[in-house]
């Protein structure tokens, strides 16, 4: 369902000639790591997102309740839609290092989508889990990401300096349950055999 909303969503916005890319737990699914996900996280201008108030709110989504101004709902699947504008800051919304950008930036195209490079979702994820109270999942999805798309040390060079240490550790915690999950297999199967 999140699908089908997801490619109206990106059809609608490009007849609008509303620039965008896709951010979140989405852009996670774009770039290989498969996390499910209620909800579409877009990233707008904020020309982009009076944009769209003007010609798709009432046209396909609604605001997600009263006096709503950057969630919403698509009408059809009644799935949430969060728009993030360029210039916010992740995890607890201070100014730091880095910050959601314009969306003509940092993109790439998979599978029709313009979707946040890797690199620019790896940062705003550690971004928010360093500094958001309860933002621990963005830390857990960058770990996923590593594993999942075995993602090298020296990643952590095409990121900003401000996650850079972050990420190193995030790494280096992945590959020790690693080496301890082969450490215990191989344990084990002396086990059995001897």
């Amino acid at each position: 369902m999140a699908n089908d909303t997801l490619r109206r969503l990106v059809r609608d916005l490009e007849e609008n000639g509303i620039d965008y890319a896709v951010i979140g737990a989405v852009a996670l699914n774009q770039h290989g790591y498969r996390r499910f996900t209620e909800d579409i996280d877009m990233l707008l201008t904020r020309e982009g997102l009076e944009q769209f108030h003007k010609t798709l709110v009432g046209r396909g989504y609604r605001p997600a309740f009263t006096g709503a101004t950057k969630k919403f709902r698509s009408t059809a699947e009644n799935v949430p839609v969060e728009i993030i504008t360029t210039g916010e800051y992740p995890g607890d919304g201070k100014p730091k290092a880095i910050q959601f950008g314009d969306p003509s930036e940092s993109v790439v195209v998979i599978d029709g989508v313009r979707t946040v490079t890797l690199e620019k979702l790896v940062e705003l994820k550690l971004a928010s889990g360093m500094t958001g109270r309860g933002r621990l999942k963005d830390l857990a999805d960058v770990q996923e990401l590593i594993r999942a798309l075995a993602l090298p040390r020296d990643f952590s060079e095409k990121l900003h300096e401000y996650v850079q240490a972050k990420f190193s550790e995030l790494w280096e915690d992945v590959h020790a349950e690693n080496d301890a999950d082969v450490e215990y297999l191989a344990v084990s199967e002396s086990r059995e055999t001897g």
